[in-house]
C-alpha cells in the first residue's frame, strides 16, 4: 500500500489586525506598521477622522472638492442672509451683531464640519486652513490647489446666490454682500499682522487637536468656537475674516477690492508660520 504523508498543521496567515476606529467602526491596521496610523491621514481635516469613517482611503478628489465649493457656497449664502437681516431691521443694536453673527457662524461651521459632505471632505472651507494642514503633514500638496479654487468659486456662487434671492439690498450699504471692512484706524499692517496671528493660534491648536483621538473628535466643536470668537471680538476692529474665502466672494461683488489682498494674505501667512511653530514643538509631520 502507499503511504501518505500525514497532513501538515494549518498555520493561519498572517493578516492585518482589526481594531476599532475612533468613532466606532472597525477597520484594518495600517500594513506600514503601527506608526503608520500615528496621525493624520493624507485628506485630515477638522471634520475627518484619520481612518476617514467606515473607509479605508479617502474619497476620489473631485467629490471632495464638489463638497467644498458646495458646502463654502452654503456657509457665505447664509452668511449674507445673517448679515442681511441683522443690519436691515435695527441700525441700532451695531454692538451686539459681532456677537450674534459669530455665534452663527461657528454653529454653521461646526455643523458642516459634522455634516456628510464636511465628513467626506474633510469640511475645510477655508483655503488657509487648506494650506495649514498640508504645512501640518495632514493632506497632499497636489491637492491644496483644487481645494482652495473650489471654496473660493464657493463663496462667489453663494454671495452670487444671496444676492438673486434677497434682491439688490444685499449690494448696498450697509450690507454690501457681506463684506468685511476694518476699523479706520486699523491701517494694512495692522490687519494683516492680525489675520496672521488668528491663523497661526489655529494651525497650533488644529495641530495639537489632530495630534490625539480625542482631539480630533472634539476639533469641529473648537473650531466653531474659536470663529465665534475671533468675530465677536476682532469684528469690529481688524474685520475678523480669518478666511480668504469668507472674503473673496464678498469683495468681488461688492466691488470692495482694495484690501483684499490682505484678507488673502494675512491667512495665509499665518498658517504658514503656525505649522513652523507647531514643527518647533514636535506637532507637524513632515508636509506631502
Amino acid at each position: 500500500m502507499t503511504l501518505t504523508p500525514a497532513p501538515e498543521p494549518v498555520v493561519p496567515r498572517p493578516g492585518p489586525e482589526i481594531r476599532p476606529t475612533a468613532i466606532g467602526h472597525r477597520a484594518p491596521e495600517s500594513p506600514h506598521g503601527p506608526d503608520a496610523d500615528a496621525g493624520p491621514g493624507p485628506d485630515a481635516g477638522p471634520g475627518r477622522d484619520t481612518g476617514h469613517g467606515p473607509d479605508a482611503g479617502p474619497a476620489p478628489l473631485l467629490p471632495r472638492a464638489v463638497c467644498e465649493a458646495a458646502l463654502t457656497a452654503l456657509l457665505l449664502f447664509l452668511i449674507v442672509t445673517a448679515v442681511r437681516w441683522l443690519v436691515g431691521p435695527d441700525p441700532g443694536a451695531a454692538a451686539a451683531r459681532p456677537a450674534v453673527l459669530g455665534a452663527v457662524v461657528g454653529t454653521l461651521l461646526a455643523l458642516f464640519m459634522l455634516s456628510p459632505p464636511g465628513r467626506c471632505s474633510g469640511g475645510h472651507l477655508n483655503p488657509a486652513v487648506t494650506l495649514a494642514l498640508w504645512r501640518l503633514g495632514a493632506f497632499p500638496g497636489r491637492e491644496v490647489v483644487p481645494y482652495a479654487v473650489a471654496q473660493l468659486t464657493g463663496s462667489v456662487f453663494g454671495v452670487w446666490c444671496a444676492a438673486l434671492v434677497w434682491g439688490p439690498v444685499t449690494g448696498r450699504p450697509p450690507v454690501r454682500h457681506a463684506s468685511v471692512r476694518a476699523d479706520p484706524a486699523w491701517g494694512d499692517a495692522a490687519v494683516l499682522a492680525a489675520e496672521a496671528g488668528v491663523l497661526a493660534g489655529s494651525t497650533l491648536m488644529l495641530a495639537a487637536l489632530l495630534a490625539s483621538p480625542g482631539g480630533r473628535r472634539v476639533l469641529p466643536y473648537a473650531v466653531g468656537l474659536t470663529t465665534a470668537l475671533v468675530i465677536g471680538v476682532l469684528g469690529p476692529l481688524s474685520g475678523g475674516s480669518a478666511n480668504p474665502a469668507r472674503q473673496f466672494g464678498p469683495a468681488l461683488l461688492a466691488g470692495d477690492t482694495g484690501r483684499l489682498w490682505v484678507y488673502v494674505l494675512g491667512p495665509a501667512l499665518g498658517a504658514v508660520l503656525g505649522a513652523w511653530l507647531a514643527g518647533r514643538t514636535g506637532l507637524r509631520r513632515p508636509p506631502r
